[in-house]
């Protein structure tokens, strides 16, 4: 039986994670900052990546660390990001943890990536730094409720009966179901043939922003959202557009939104050898989604 810790088993991933880990037969420790507030499965085990101090007793007696921890709503996200990757890889070599599993972000390596995907990178080789092999899982947009960029989405086709977008509306990317990444995460976890490598994952669609709005909107209002691309219109004034429109905070979305002018496509599907099943469509993803926020919110009334 494989002991696995989650960081921010709270979170958008995490939450999903823990369950599926459990019903798979895994020991699992949810790692949070409020242990005393948690009431899902696993045990909970109180601990914060940025205080490295508290590390070594959460990962005592660990086998596989599952690393779900950013800072993308902080102006200073890569500092803090590479000094908590940093201290948990080290922490992970000392407690005699045999893998670390990633979340990071889909992208090709290069010059021209954002300050957001240049931190996935440096995150990743940062985890491993002291020895622990790294499974990378790189995802583009993860579709489901809750998530930043989904409720980014949602937000702005309930909002819009049109909208204005910026050319970089035009990338395409490659959404993934937030329950394709669970199915990925969970099926790297002690794998022989994961260990130490880097997976690209993504859904079963490659869209432009524009065609994911569009999309968005046919399913929610039966009816295709109206899209005007204009020439400029920076990034900046673009979060803060988002930030007035959406309940997604200006920092978060200034960092998600630098990421947007990049294709992030996947180029290798070699996960799907090491995990195999077709992943959900692009408007399965939301159509899920959807119904998890009305179900969500029905809970939240009753």
């Amino acid at each position: 039986m494989t002991t696995v810790l989650v960081t921010g088993a709270t979170g958008f991933v995490g939450r999903r994670l823990v369950p599926e880990l459990v019903d798979q037969g895994h020991t699992v420790r949810a790692m949070t900052r409020h242990p005393d507030t948690y009431d899902g499965p696993g045990e909970a085990v109180g601990a914060d990546v940025g205080d490295p101090d508290s590390l070594a007793r959460a990962l005592a007696g660990a086998d596989v660390a599952v690393y779900l921890v950013h800072s993308l709503d902080d102006q200073d996200f890569e500092r803090k990001d590479a000094e908590a990757a940093r201290a948990f890889g080290r922490a992970a070599a000392g407690a005699g943890v045999r893998q670390i599993i990633y979340l990071g972000g889909l992208g090709a390596d290069g010059d021209d990536l954002s300050a957001h995907l240049r931190s996935r990178r440096e995150v990743e080789s940062l985890l491993g730094e002291d020895g622990v092999p790294v499974t990378v899982l790189r995802a583009a947009i993860v579709v489901g409720a809750g998530g930043i960029s989904w409720e980014m989405t949602r937000q702005l086709v309930k909002n819009l009966p049109a909208m204005v977008v910026p050319k970089w509306a035009a990338t395409r990317t490659q959404p993934v179901a937030i329950s394709d990444v669970v199915r990925y995460l969970s099926g790297v976890v002690d794998h022989d043939e994961a260990i130490g490598k880097v997976f690209e994952i993504g859904g079963a669609d490659r869209l432009s922003y524009i065609e994911m709005l569009q999309q968005a909107s046919q399913v929610m209002n039966g009816r295709t959202l109206r899209v005007f691309q204009v020439p400029v219109l920076t990034p900046k004034l673009s979060s803060y557009w988002i930030s007035f429109v959406t309940n997604v905070d200006v920092t978060t979305g200034r960092n998600l939104i630098d990421s947007m002018g990049t294709e992030v496509i996947v180029t290798d599907d070699s996960i799907l050898r090491v995990v195999p099943g077709e992943p959900l469509s692009y408007r399965e993803a939301v159509e899920v989604a959807i119904e998890e926020s009305k179900a969500s919110a029905a809970e939240e009334q009753g």
